[in-house]
């Protein structure tokens, strides 16, 4: 299955491409991880669980960069093993550009997935893709641009 999308983030381009390459930032945005290890110039090991429909799974792999074109554009590819609930494997690429409010970032995915999670059927498997994608390209806007500022409330509560 295939995702596309963008979103503009309100940071420099040399901010979200330092957030794209950084473990800490893609362990806080990628949904279900447990553990990321590694680099962006090594790859990284992940550890993550989900659960897809009915099926429960803890998956173990790696991620790895490749074609990176600093800071304009990189594929992300990675592929975890669920024991006996399957595989899933996909990449994106992502590319940034600068826009009139900050970062356009641009995410072409593609994912696949093998196994009892193959069995879910194409309805499941492509709304959990949606969901994840989602899920993480929201998280990866609210690190890079910080928490939303509180409206401050006059003492009086007017």
């Amino acid at each position: 299955m295939e995702l596309t999308g963008n979103r503009t983030i309100a940071a420099d381009r040399a901010t979200v491409w330092a957030h794209l390459n950084s473990a800490d930032t893609l362990a806080a945005c990628i949904p279900g991880c447990e553990e990321l290890t590694g680099s962006a110039e090594d790859g990284f090991d992940a550890v993550v669980k989900q659960k897809v429909g009915p099926v429960k799974a803890t998956f173990k792999g790696g991620v790895v960069l490749s074609d990176v074109d600093a800071p304009n554009s990189y594929r992300i590819s990675g592929e975890g093993k669920g024991g006996v609930a399957g595989f899933a494997k996909g990449a994106a690429f992502v590319s940034l550009a600068d826009g009139a409010d900050g970062t356009e970032l641009t995410y072409e995915v593609e994912a696949k997935v093998g196994g009892k999670l193959a069995s879910l059927g194409n309805r499941i498997i492509n709304g959990f893709a949606k969901k994840m994608t989602d899920q993480f390209f929201e998280r990866f806007q609210e690190v890079v641009e910080g928490p939303a500022e509180e409206p401050i409330e006059d003492s009086d509560g007017a």
